[in-house]
């Protein structure tokens, strides 16, 4: 293997954030760099992600730092490339820490490290991208987003391959957006071209890998796995100035036939949510995870996730019932932990619940019994939870889902309390899918969980429609308004209620205080609450 490619900022992680302005870990990253180039084997080239200071930028009023790529060869960093479009929309911030490269980025490299061997073949011509650098192509979007094409620079500087080492956070059906552009992209230049992303959650984003790789026609040669560390390894035929598969043995640990389009996105879905559980917990020094088993549809589809991340030994579920808790709650709750093989254990909350009526009665007297009493129940939960994170050192899980967080049907400082919002940006109607696909070969989540009318049981015969349109309605309006940023006249247009969009707009703006003070929910659509959501708390919009 003569060059290895690896993601952007590779050294560090993507995204450091507010840890690229502390100086000392700038310098960390340039002294392990130099530690790593002495380590490689002097017959491998590798191209490494790093941050790089940005000399003179102050006099010249520049930001202080690029995000760069270090080509490591025979022992030394032989060439530093600059990022060229930075992107600062949704999640991406980069305008706030990095400058945009200037040049256009190609290095040359020979076949072989042996002179004699590399003397009859000419070296490669390799053009290095940088994620965002490969999003610009007018031809595919049908506009610019920034004023220079770095893949129409290296088609000029006439390249023999295009390299983009990326930190592309996983989207539902982003895969097949990428691999699109791609192929278009390799078609339209006639160049091969070779895609690293990469591989785990940090914080809130999850990062789906999916490297692949396409010759000069817009094929795909080689795709490494969706949410899963892989290497691939290809060769570049010098004679047809394209790139193959070295050999199946090689790759067919690695190899993917699987195309984007034939995987379902409940199955994408699953899949990500379980690797940013995964990493969020390891990365947080977590092994073991908690979480409230109510009998509902949630819980249940948080709990089968922790149980495949973390693995069932290290989940406990614990059932908290009240006086309103029906039968089928604790039943299901049972049912569901066998299913997963996960533990579980029942603390019934009534004795908590007498001892705050008992409190509060001198200050609640003459008034009914509304909200704040049956928040009351889900915050002795959420306290109950706490102490048993607190206790054993587990994770605790929330498992409020996206439709529930839009318009605050949660309760603070309760059901919202929590180390990682699993499902958070999982709409309700898209929970009841991805159970469904759980169950297509087996029952794990059992039936009556995913039939029964959700209930939140903080008082007799309720369910979530007392309060809320059906979820279909519910989820339709606030897709609309939170991913397409629809008008009232629109929503009107598709067919809503007035009443019911008026109340739907109301919740949702009020309920942003609640959201700014949930845990870290793992994201999944290019809207999510979370890094990429900044909607004022005090507004009369």
């Amino acid at each position: 293997m003569r060059l290895l490619l690896t993601p952007e900022l590779s050294l560090c992680g993507y995204p450091p954030r507010d840890l690229l302005m502390q100086s000392d870990f700038i310098t960390r990253m340039s002294q392990t760099l130099e530690d790593l180039a002495q380590k490689i084997p002097s017959n491998i080239a590798v191209l490494v992600g790093i941050a790089t200071p940005n000399e003179g930028a102050i006099a010249r009023g520049e930001k202080t730092l690029h995000n760069s790529i270090a080509l490591i060869e025979q022992g030394k960093v032989q060439h530093i490339f600059h990022k060229q479009l930075l992107p600062t929309y949704d999640v991406f911030d980069e305008d706030r820490y990095f400058e945009g490269g200037k040049k256009t980025n190609w290095f040359h490299l020979s076949p072989s490290t042996n002179p004699e061997q590399s003397a009859a073949i000419a070296p490669l011509k390799i053009g290095v991208t940088i994620c965002e650098d490969l999003w610009n192509d007018e031809s595919f979007w049908g506009k610019r987003n920034y004023e220079i094409n770095p893949l129409e620079q290296l088609a000029r500087e006439q390249v023999d391959l295009i390299v983009n080492l990326s930190a592309s956070p996983f989207t539902v059906g982003k895969q097949r957006l990428r691999e699109g552009m791609l192929h278009h992209a390799a078609w339209r230049y006639q160049l091969p071209i070779l895609y690293a992303n990469q591989v785990g959650g940090n914080d809130d984003l999850i990062f789906d890998g999916g490297s692949v790789a396409f010759d000069k026609q817009g094929k795909v040669i080689g795709r490494a796995p969706s949410c899963k560390p892989a290497l691939m390894a290809l060769e570049f035929n010098p004679s047809l100035h394209d790139l193959g598969l070295i050999s199946e043995t090689l790759a067919s640990p690695f190899h993917q036939d699987i195309s984007p389009e034939s995987t379902s996105d409940d199955a994408e879905i699953y899949g990500a949510l379980v690797l940013g559980l995964r990493d969020y917990a390891k990365k947080c020094g977590f092994s073991k995870a908690v979480l409230g088993l109510s009998g509902g549809i949630d819980s249940a589809l948080v709990a089968a996730i922790a149980a495949d991340a973390l693995g069932a030994e290290n989940v406990l579920g614990i059932l908290m019932p009240s006086p309103y808790s029906s039968e089928h709650s604790i039943t299901d709750a049972i049912a569901l932990a066998k299913n997963l093989d996960i533990n579980h254990e029942t603390i019934k909350i009534e004795p908590s619940m007498q001892a705050f009526d008992a409190m509060l009665a001198p200050l609640f007297a003459g008034t009914e019994f509304g909200v704040a009493e049956e928040n009351l129940q889900s915050r002795t939960r959420g306290n109950l939870l706490m102490a048993i994170a607190n206790k054993f050192g587990h994770l605790l899980l929330s498992t409020g889902n996206k439709s529930e967080m839009a318009v605050g049907y949660c309760t603070l400082y309760g059901d919202m309390n929590g180390g990682l919002a699993v499902i958070a940006d999982v709409p309700k109607t898209r929970v009841f899918k991805i159970c469904r696909w759980l169950n297509r070969d087996q029952e794990i989540i059992p039936e009556n969980i995913i039939t029964k009318p959700p209930s939140a049981e903080l008082r007799l015969n309720q369910t979530d429609q007392d309060s809320l349109p059906p979820y279909d309605v519910l989820d339709d309006i606030l897709h609309r308004i939170i991913h397409q940023n629809q008008s009232t006249p629109e929503l009107l247009k598709a067919g809503h209620d007035s009443l019911v969009i008026e109340k739907i707009l109301k919740l949702l703006h009020r309920a942003e205080f609640k959201r700014r003070q949930a845990a870290p929910g793992l994201k999944i659509t290019d809207r999510a609450f979370g890094t990429g959501w900044r909607m004022p708390i005090a507004c009369r919009w």
